[in-house]
């Protein structure tokens, strides 16, 4: 493990990569919302690792009481400016934090892939933060999308799961696959009883950003990548599987 990690460094943009692209906010994030809504408790909320409350902030109109723990100090003094004073944020490492009780809905998006112990994080969610009747709601990276794959072929990546030099330089550890992910959660002692994939993806994020500059992209065609991606989820942007306590 380790814990000589800059997690305020990890999630500043680089010269050839961005932590995050105008795509993951305007466009997975209303389509995860809405592959999750129909599995949702009533009751608490658990987001694991919050950057900067962007997700969060939808969130907060589903869920009246929201807690959020982000190791980034800078990302939490970030979302609070814009994020209400309800939420409460706890700023630690998932292998440390210290959580008041357990939840109805715990999210974990995009973070996994980051994390040093995976399964000890997870076992962690379903030995503590879970609860009896709580889901977890968890989706990563999907190493084998199509624009992933055609990097690959294109020479960019040496295979559909490497770690690629500014990924690792973003903090992430790993590049999950449905069976991978699943692999995971079931050796961590989670019961999973959905799996699916998130929006259908041929490319690069940057290249989505450029697009969604102009009218060639559609509602109607985002819509139609989304429910392709429930027929075809390993050619999707990102994985998604709903864990119970096992």
């Amino acid at each position: 493990m380790d814990n000589k990690r800059n997690y305020n460094e990890e999630i500043k943009d680089t010269s050839d990569h961005q932590y995050a692209y105008n795509f993951d906010f305007d466009v997975m994030h209303p389509y995860m919302i809405k592959a999750f809504k129909p599995f949702f408790n009533s009751g608490n909320f658990l987001e694991l690792g919050s950057f900067k409350g962007d997700f969060t902030k939808r969130f907060s109109s589903l869920f009246n009481d929201i807690t959020c723990v982000e190791a980034s100090d800078e990302a939490i003094t970030l979302a609070k400016k814009h994020i209400s004073e309800d939420v409460k944020f706890i700023n630690s490492r998932f292998e440390e934090a210290q959580l008041p009780e357990k939840y109805n809905n715990i999210v974990m998006t995009h973070v996994l892939e980051h994390v040093d112990d995976p399964i000890k994080v997870l076992k962690r969610v379903n030995d503590e933060w879970l609860a009896d009747n709580g889901r977890f709601f968890l989706v990563c990276p999907n190493a084998n999308a199509p624009s992933r794959q055609i990097a690959v072929k294109m020479g960019l990546i040496s295979h559909n799961s490497a770690v690629t030099p500014a990924e690792h330089e973003h903090g992430h550890r790993c590049t999950y696959t449905l069976d991978t992910l699943e692999r995971d959660a079931k050796l961590a002692g989670l019961k999973v009883v959905y799996r699916s994939g998130i929006f259908f993806k041929a490319l690069a994020n940057f290249q989505w950003d450029k697009l969604l500059q102009t009218d060639i992209i559609s509602p109607e065609y985002l819509e139609g990548c989304y429910e392709l991606g429930q027929q075809y989820p390993d050619l999707c942007s990102s994985i998604f599987i709903l864990c119970e306590k096992g």
